[in-house]
């Protein structure tokens, strides 16, 4: 799998080790990648390992949430971004 320079600005992607760091990989792939990035992260990881990683991370935007809610058939609810929303309160947007 390669990954690119641009999602992972902060990386040296030539040191990141794609089982070591996929708790890293995955979700940066899922909020930031292109659609080729998201086939090939598919591809190389597999959809049970991708949907457990996601399920656990603290953060994902609503739009990424969404997506990989509905194409893994997961409720939102059972994301741990989505508890976590809830139990933040928001600032009201006006």
């Amino acid at each position: 799998m390669k990954l690119k320079q641009s999602t992972f600005w902060e990386f040296d992607v030539a040191k990141l080790d794609l089982e070591g760091s996929c708790k890293t990989i995955i979700p940066r792939i899922a909020m930031r990648g292109t659609v080729d990035e998201i086939r090939e992260m598919r591809h190389y990881y597999g959809d049970e390992k991708i949907a457990e990683v996601l399920k656990a991370v603290k953060y994902l935007d609503n739009l990424t949430l969404s997506l990989f809610s509905n194409i893994y058939n997961i409720p939102v609810e059972e994301f741990r971004c989505y508890t976590e929303k809830q139990l933040t309160p928001q600032l009201w947007h006006l």
